[in-house]
């Protein structure tokens, strides 16, 4: 057993059955379930955001997101008219490609953010 791992047991329907909960696996769902609100927060502090700083501010909160992960998430979120994006000429190579939110963007982020404080809160008063 890794140190990242623990062993519930369950107790139902006349039987016990143990089962192993792998906490890296739980840490990993978590930081899914907030990475949009993340990004989004990204680019609303920065106004406007490129792929690569958006990855570089989340290295920087050790939320290591590789390219594959971000640029389906972005595509996802562009298709859900949170964000518009526009090509801008680089000195360093290709046109790149920089992010901001809609208003719908916005709205969704405060409420996003609202929803985050409540479950905060609710999560500190348990343990």
């Amino acid at each position: 057993m890794h140190s990242t791992e623990i062993i519930c047991n369950f107790a139902g329907s006349n039987q016990m059955f143990m089962e192993t909960i792998n906490l890296e696996k739980i840490k990993t769902q978590m930081r899914k379930g907030v990475l949009e609100m993340c990004i989004l927060s990204i680019i609303h502090k920065k106004k406007e955001a490129y792929a690569s700083d958006i990855m570089e501010a989340l290295k920087e909160a050790d939320m290591i997101v590789v390219e594959g992960t971000l640029y389906p998430l972005m595509t996802r979120l562009k298709n859900a008219s949170l964000l518009n994006y526009s090509w801008r000429e680089s000195t360093e190579g290709p046109p790149r490609k920089y992010y901001t939110l809609t208003d719908k963007g916005n709205t969704f982020l405060n409420e996003a953010l609202a929803s985050w404080n409540e479950l905060q809160t609710t999560i500190n008063q348990l343990i």
